[in-house]
């Protein structure tokens, strides 16, 4: 990423095992950005627009969103349609992070606005190494300045 050290990533996931897996194998892939975890929507929405707990947070850096869908409080269809509906968040980039494959809800999401959908595989070997490789992407990538 385009100032790898400036890029916060905040991944929203309700399964703490599943979060703890991602920072992992992020980490494999030599990412060392500071990752922030949201365990539902709303926290999410918070984080992005520092409201709540977060309003003290610091706006000065860029951030990369890594979204599963299925959330407590809002779901992810729900956060994902704020931020790109808002002049102010829609260039953050959002890689949605799921199990589900359904080609429709594939479809919606690409409708709404994320940049990149990527399915969590089911098995622990092919989960991890799917989330090195996203890390590895992700090392490369360039964002938009918000």
């Amino acid at each position: 990423m385009a100032n790898l050290q400036l890029v916060t990533i905040l991944l929203v996931e309700d399964d703490s095992g599943h979060a703890r897996l991602i920072e992992k194998n992020l980490r494999r892939a030599n990412l060392s950005n500071d990752l922030i975890v949201a365990s539902d929507g709303a926290l999410a929405l918070d984080f992005v627009f520092r409201q709540g707990v977060y309003a003290d947070r610091d706006r000065t850096e860029a951030l990369l969103i890594l979204l599963d869908l299925n959330l407590p409080v809002l779901d992810g269809y729900q956060v994902l349609e704020r931020l790109k509906s808002d002049d102010t968040t829609k260039k953050i980039p959002i890689v949605i992070l799921t199990t589900t494959d359904d080609p429709r809800e594939v479809a919606r999401c690409y409708e709404l606005g994320c940049n990149v959908y990527v399915t969590k595989p089911v098995e622990y070997t092919e989960f991890s190494e799917a989330i090195r490789q996203l890390g590895l992407f992700l090392a490369v990538a360039t964002i938009p300045e918000t």
